[in-house]
């Protein structure tokens, strides 16, 4: 055989062939751009190999057999549909596609979809700029985030790769665009549904929903084509501090209706009120007095609340937390969570509120004290503080006396004898008062010594005669002291009979001068005289010896008499010295 007659051959063999082809497929100009049947023969790295009945096989990669995020469903003998994209390519193989294949299929029941208005199913698989992808069944979709639900939703992790309705809003096959959106499909149902619910709803209705959304103030409960607002305050007895340490995004609950408003639609729910309250008879479980034990829940600048049992708490004041801490955060005391003793101060069921304390559950050092340091009792302690008003001694460790200024010294004025003590200096005092409930301790330094003044005026009683030297001249009198050292005064009024001779400037400090006691007060240290006094019982005395206004004598002349007469006894009392 010739090689001419070989190739007629080859060539006549060739045609045959492509007629048969032609005669059960058609052409290949005709297959190339359709969807045709096949059978998976092989499977083979990472491809699957694909008869189409084509004179050549065409090789699929697995992962066009697989859903987005999901592992390929494809074994040997089973029946797939691809797209021919070439009759052949420079190998001779089919290029086949399973995407294109499932693309094609899903464009043209989305297109019949969106035609019609209807629903179509798919999933979120991820999230794409102002949005999220949604595969539909072999085509790629955009959900923008406005369209995702009829509230807005911070995480879609409840929805990602689940089953859900969208409605096609766009659609451009040309350029391979779809957008759906959710929230339609939801605003369509809800409607249905709100109106039912509407009908029937009422106030004290127990219902089921599903938390849809969390807020810092509660939670959104979707009760089917309505929402309620669960408020933070109606989720639990006890304290909540954020709704999302007890709810979760999806999860269902059963809800009362609380309040509901039909002009505004507005639904109020609560969860606590399907327990019992737990304040009921809460006078008789926890008695003024009694002590109990429970968990610091909260702190703030003004105190602390403990929960007794879960959904009663009550409050411990900063002034009821410590006997000595004063000024200080109650963190500094408690921390949360701690489990402490407290003892109930008072009870208000109506306004729910618990007044506690935390100190009178440990000793009280201001009785501790009073009983081992009694009034008049001596103690010694380092001087904290220096005040205007007086000196702060450190007794122990927890508490402090105070020594007024008034108790510093017994001649001294305060503002002088405070000036001889600093701060750190050791000090000793007398107890002068415990007030256990003001928490007060009174001190006293001068009272370690006797008082001068009592000691100086304790031969003296109203009515003496004293002699005394003059210490100061005020505009409002002098001031005087005795032989015996008491510090006394004559007022301005007191320092003569006649008006006229009442100016204290007519007197001179160091001068010797008679005065009579008209007041004498021992415990506020207070002697006063008179000069005014002292004429007048002289001058009865003398009425009485000399003679009286009826028997025609002036006051000069009887005066005159009893002035010559002393002069006369003196001069007798000289001689007879001689």
């Amino acid at each position: 055989m010739t090689e001419s007659t070989v190739a007629t051959d080859f060539k006549a063999s060739r045609d045959e062939f492509a007629a048969m082809l032609d005669e059960q497929f058609g052409s290949s100009s005709r297959l190339e751009g359709t969807v045709v049947k096949g059978r998976v023969v092989a499977i083979d790295d990472e491809v699957a190999v694909v008869d189409v009945g084509l004179k050549s096989e065409g090789r699929v990669p697995l992962k066009e057999f697989a859903a987005p995020g999901q592992a390929p469903e494809v074994k040997v003998g089973d029946s797939v549909e691809v797209y021919v994209e070439r009759f052949e390519n420079r190998s001779g193989e089919a290029v086949l596609s399973r995407d294109k294949a499932r693309r094609e299929e899903s464009w043209n029941r989305l297109e019949k979809a969106f035609n019609d208005q209807a629903k179509v199913e798919g999933h979120i698989f991820g999230r794409v700029k102002g949005g999220f992808a949604v595969d539909l069944g072999g085509a790629v979709a955009f959900l923008p985030g406005s369209q995702v639900d009829i509230r807005p939703v911070r995480d879609v992790g409840h929805l990602v790769n689940k089953q859900e309705p969208f409605l096609i809003l766009k659609m451009d096959r040309r350029r391979g665009n779809i957008v759906v959106s959710r929230r339609a499909v939801l605003e369509e149902s809800r409607a249905e549904q709100r109106n039912e619910l509407l009908a029937s709803l009422q106030e004290g209705q127990i219902l089921e929903g599903v938390v849809k959304n969390i807020t810092d103030y509660g939670a959104f409960v979707d009760l089917g084509g309505l929402d309620g607002l669960l408020h933070v305050t109606d989720i639990s007895w006890r304290r909540v501090n954020h709704p999302s340490d007890v709810l979760g995004v999806g999860q269902t609950v059963n809800v009362q209706v609380i309040r509901f408003n039909r002009e505004t639609q507005r639904i109020s729910l609560g969860m606590k009120q399907l327990e019992a309250d737990p304040w009921e008879g809460v006078e008789l479980k926890y008695p003024n007095g009694a002590k109990f034990k429970g968990r610091v829940t909260n702190i703030t600048d003004y105190g602390a609340f403990v929960e007794l049992e879960p959904g009663v708490e009550g409050l411990v004041h900063v002034s009821e937390m410590s006997w000595t801490k004063k000024n200080i955060h109650p963190g500094k005391i408690v921390s949360t969570s701690q489990e402490v003793e407290v003892m109930v101060l008072e009870v208000d069921p109506d306004k729910r509120r618990i007044s506690l304390g935390l100190k009178q559950c440990l000793e009280n050092p201001w009785e501790r004290f009073v009983e081992s340091h009694p009034a008049g009792a001596e103690v010694e302690g380092e001087i904290k503080n220096i005040t205007e008003f007086g000196l702060f001694i450190g007794i122990d460790a927890e508490i402090d006396g105070m020594v007024h200024l008034s108790d510093l010294d017994w001649n001294m004025s305060g503002e002088e004898a405070v000036k001889q003590y600093s701060k750190g200096d050791t000090l000793r005092a007398v107890v002068l008062d415990v007030d256990v409930d003001k928490e007060r301790i009174s001190l006293g330094v001068k009272q370690l010594s006797s008082d001068p003044f009592k000691e100086a005026v304790s031969g003296l009683k109203r009515g003496d005669r004293v002699t005394c030297v003059i210490k100061e001249i005020t505009p409002g009198g002098i001031e005087v002291e005795t032989a015996t050292g008491a510090t006394g005064f004559i007022r301005k009024a007191e320092l003569a009979r006649d008006r006229d001779a009442q100016r204290p400037e007519r007197f001179a400090a160091g001068e010797k001068l008679d005065a009579k006691v008209i007041n004498l007060d021992a415990t506020n240290r207070r002697l006063s005289l008179s000069i005014k006094a002292l004429e007048i019982e002289d001058e009865k005395q003398a009425m009485a010896d000399y003679g009286s206004t009826d028997s025609g004598a002036s006051l000069g002349d009887i005066l005159g008499a009893a002035l010559r007469q002393k002069q006369q006894e003196d001069k007798r009392e000289d001689s007879t010295e001689e």
